[in-house]
């Protein structure tokens, strides 16, 4: 099933909703406990797409593909590199991202993300998948150059705009073997299977929920392959997992 926010008609008011083939059905009720879906009797071209939540919090994996390790002469790390990126980053499918002043190399970084569906702390691996309540598309946008000057990596992957996710949460989706691809003005920049983490989502899980409670609607970010690469203004980046769909995204200037 796929869970959506919405707007209609360029109304003011967010919906949540879900998706039949390619009409809109609205949802009442919180989608992470007790909810009723209503008829879906409205024309996906009706809506506005909007990023499918706000998350409590953002926990992201780095060097979780080993070539994207190698192409930073990174060793393949002993256990997951975790950061935190913030809610005010998230935008949705058709939002700009904006490239800040204050950075000469943004790139994009195509990743799988989970949904938390319940709170969930000191996971077992064995427990891990009934914590999730769904996937979505994610990219990890990153001043790659004030990362490489930072000891930490708040402020690169920190910027408004630079977590875009969507365009759903797909609830029926396989992980084990998902092809993740990024391409930039229809030129393709990253492909690789989800089988090639150096982590799985039971361990991250596991790793994550072992040092902070997750709660539902918290997201975390699985990691990107190797085939990062500079953005400029312009450009329209594509960011596509396969079971789940795709999110485009135009690369904008800041204006203020």
């Amino acid at each position: 099933m796929k869970f959506i926010r919405y707007i209609q008609d360029n109304k003011p008011e967010v919906k949540i909703g879900w998706i039949y083939e390619d009409m809109v059905g609205g949802i009442e009720g919180d989608m992470f406990s007790d909810y009723r879906r209503l008829e879906a009797t409205l024309p996906i071209d009706r809506v506005k797409l909007l990023a499918p939540l706000i998350p409590g919090k953002i926990v992201a994996v780095g060097w979780n593909y080993q070539d994207h390790a190698k192409e930073f002469d990174r060793p393949v790390p002993e256990y997951p590199t975790i950061f935190l990126k913030p809610p005010s980053a998230v935008i949705g499918t058709g939002d700009g991202i904006v490239l800040p002043p204050t950075s000469e190399r943004v790139e994009h970084e195509c990743e799988l993300a989970l949904v938390i569906g319940k709170k969930a702390k000191t996971v077992l691996p064995e427990e891990a998948f009934s914590y999730i309540f769904g996937y979505t598309v994610a990219n990890d946008v990153t001043a790659r150059d004030l990362q490489k000057k930072d000891d930490t990596w708040t402020r690169s992957k920190g910027y408004d705009t630079f977590c875009p996710l969507g365009p759903w949460i797909e609830t029926d989706f396989e992980p084990a073997d998902a092809m993740l691809t990024c391409r930039v003005n229809s030129e393709l920049r990253q492909m690789a299977s989800t089988r090639d983490m150096v982590f799985s989502i039971p361990a991250i899980i596991a790793y994550i929920s072992s040092i902070m409670t997750l709660n539902p609607g918290d997201v975390i970010l699985t990691g990107t392959p190797a085939g990062t690469s500079p953005l400029k203004e312009g450009d329209i980046l594509e960011t596509q997992i396969e079971g789940i769909g795709r999110l485009v995204n135009p690369v904008v200037k800041q204006t203020k």
